[in-house]
């Protein structure tokens, strides 16, 4: 086992004398090491409720003869971190969980791990640290919170609070009932209860096989959840014992296999970048041009909030991933066979699964046929964007509109509310890419005023930034290049029409190419002066995001 290096052998008295220290029996110290990476935390809704978790972690663990030792790892909300310059923390996090999860796994010579995450960026940066280390792993996704409800009105976070604000400013609701619906928006622990981000890569982390089966889907609140803790924990064991690791299940075909049901489902466009960024860690080939050409080939199967009104509860209850794979095998030859932590294959999952097609709809008769997510190209993103179709109103699929142009969401955010905003303005949000911002903020605040103030289907916006996954309306985020990278998007002026085509997968600045060619020669790109911490060192190493923006 890796963790001899720390237990066996005369030379190794003094480690085996600071094991002892923390407790450690004779009975067990020759046993497998596991470490359960938690991401506890009083500030997080999603992760308030993982002490309990890591019990259930810790049985299973030592029910099947290994030892288990819990540490932990930063955790930020992005709802609580939304909107101000805290967000610029979020994105530069999933790298720093990825090197906490490597540097106490690999300095204490840990034989695999038990990964207890949940929100946005936790899950893929426990994930890549494991990969760096390729040691067994088991990923525990901590699950959704229930929806809310108020007088006879079914709530999500994003309804209930978010676009509630912009409802407040359009003098739809009064300010006493935006309160009351705050107070319910939220009303267990657990993720966001729509298909933002956390659930997204909860979803995908369970296609990809490092998940049991039913985990992502599962209530935070459910006994389900601490069953599937429980069993995550024993199952780690038995992985260390064959010596089953994370690049034996994360590989191209996996990969394919989550762009595919990401597609299916609509999730958040946070997913690219995390599965780019997970790909490098794997040392897999994938790229944009997986996720462009799956998307003429998959079709929309279900739509959960933001999108609708169906929550995670919805979609648990209708057969939760198992039951989308059900629905999506056999009629696409994209969705091929794999093999998760448990040793199930895709086609024993599929066979073996239930779905309500009310909910998921059959491959034949779906949604729509368009899929969740797509990447647009044009001169404006000649290096892509990101776009969330299952969000976006088919109205408004054909945009043509005028630019607005801001340097900061803070500009963007005071134009909406102060009207500046119109019908057909397309809003133009720069120098808030991974280099630029730093930190690539998310622009659910701006998003979601415009859907509050009616505007959802009037306007469009459009970033180098980032949505998160509760954004809904024409949004079209990751422009690359970024303005500070002497991006298009830098020298668009007040005024220019912007044209963007969903069906046809384009965004295109309607400018003269000698003009642009022009504003271009003479274009000196904003720098946003951060002299110290930890952003300034993000800034200096992050790619673009068209490569999932990681750090080199």
């Amino acid at each position: 086992m890796k963790s001899d290096a720390i237990k066996k052998g005369i030379a190794h008295a003094p480690h085996r004398a600071l094991l002892y220290a923390g407790g450690i029996s004779d009975k067990n110290i020759h046993k497998p090491y596991i470490g359960i990476a938690s991401s506890f935390s009083d500030l997080v809704p999603g992760h308030i409720g993982m002490r309990d978790l890591e019990r259930q972690i810790e049985k299973g663990i030592h029910s099947n003869g290994g030892h288990a030792f819990i540490f932990g790892t930063p955790a930020i909300c992005d709802g609580i971190s939304m909107g101000h310059s805290g967000m610029r923390y979020s994105l530069p996090s999933r790298d720093l969980i990825a090197d906490c999860v490597e540097s106490v796994a690999g300095a204490h010579q840990l034989d695999g791990l038990v990964l207890l995450s949940n929100c946005d960026k936790i899950t893929p940066g426990m994930i890549i640290g494991a990969l760096r280390l390729n040691i067994p792993t088991v990923v525990v996704t901590a699950g959704p919170s229930l929806e809310g409800h108020c007088k006879g009105e079914t709530l999500t976070f994003i309804r209930g609070s978010s676009e509630a604000v912009g409802r407040y400013r359009a003098g739809e609701i009064t300010e006493e009932k935006l309160h009351e619906m705050e107070h319910f928006a939220c009303p267990t622990m657990g993720a966001c209860q729509g298909l933002y981000t956390a659930n997204t890569l909860a979803c995908l982390t369970e296609v990809m096989g490092l998940s049991i089966e039913g985990c992502a889907t599962a209530s935070a609140v459910s006994s389900k959840k601490r069953r599937i803790a429980f069993d995550s924990g024993f199952l780690a064991v038995d992985l260390v014992r064959q010596n089953i690791c994370p690049k034996d299940i994360i590989t191209k075909t996996s990969m394919r296999n989550a762009i595919i049901v990401d597609l299916a489902l609509g999730g958040s466009t946070n997913s690219i970048l995390h599965l780019l960024a997970i790909a490098n860690a794997a040392e897999v080939d994938l790229s944009l041009n997986d996720f462009e050409e799956l998307s003429f080939k998959i079709p929309q199967l279900i739509k959960l909030d933001p999108s609708a009104t169906l929550t995670m509860t919805d979609f648990d209850n209708a057969g939760g991933i198992s039951g989308a794979i059900k629905t999506l095998w056999g009629k696409t030859n994209e969705l091929k066979n794999t093999t998760n932590v448990e040793m199930k294959t895709t086609e024993e999952i599929a066979k073996n699964a239930w779905a309500d097609n009310e909910v998921i709809k059959p491959f034949d008769n779906p949604i729509t046929k368009n899929p969740g997510l797509a990447i647009l190209h044009g001169n404006l993103a000649p290096n892509g964007a990101v776009v969330k179709i299952s969000g976006v109103d088919e109205s408004c699929f054909d945009f043509t509109g005028n630019a607005k142009c801001y340097d900061s969401e803070e500009d963007a955010m005071r134009a909406i509310e102060d009207d500046i905003v119109k019908e057909g303005d397309v809003v133009v949000i720069r120098y808030e890419g991974p280099k630029g911002g730093p930190g690539m903020r998310e622009m659910l605040a701006p998003t979601s005023l415009l859907v509050g103030k009616g505007l959802g289907k009037k306007c469009a916006l459009i970033t180098d930034g980032r949505f998160s996954g509760g954004t809904r309306g024409l949004c079209v985020g990751h422009i690359c290049p970024e303005a500070v990278d002497n991006g298009i998007i830098g020298v668009i002026k007040d005024g220019d029409k912007i044209h963007i085509d969903i069906e046809k997968r384009k965004i295109e600045l309607l400018v003269d190419e000698n003009e642009i060619a022009k504003r271009l020669k003479v274009f000196v790109p904003k720098t946003k002066k951060i002299e110290k911490g930890y952003l300034t060192k993000y800034a200096k190493t992050v790619s673009g995001a068209d490569r999932g923006a990681i750090t080199e």
